[in-house]
């Protein structure tokens, strides 16, 4: 399992479980169906890694502009 997983900072730092599991979903989409380019190397990383680091990094982020919700202050 990936490390980052097991703790709590990375589904805070996006607002909670289900929106973590959207923001990878999505990401993955780009990644492997779309062609999008990692933000970071590889590394020997599987593409949930990469998704997962980019978002532990703040690389990448929820867009909630279509919606009220307004993230925790980092």
């Amino acid at each position: 399992m990936i490390e980052a997983l097991k703790s709590d900072d990375i589904v805070d730092k996006v607002g909670g479980r289900f929106k973590l599991t959207a923001l990878i979903q999505r990401r993955l989409k780009e990644i492997v169906v779309d062609g999008s380019r990692p933000l970071i190397e590889r590394e020997g990383r599987t593409d949930l890694e990469l998704v997962v680091e980019e978002i532990r990094q703040g690389l990448i982020e929820p867009d909630f502009s279509a919606t009220d919700y307004e993230p925790p202050a980092s």
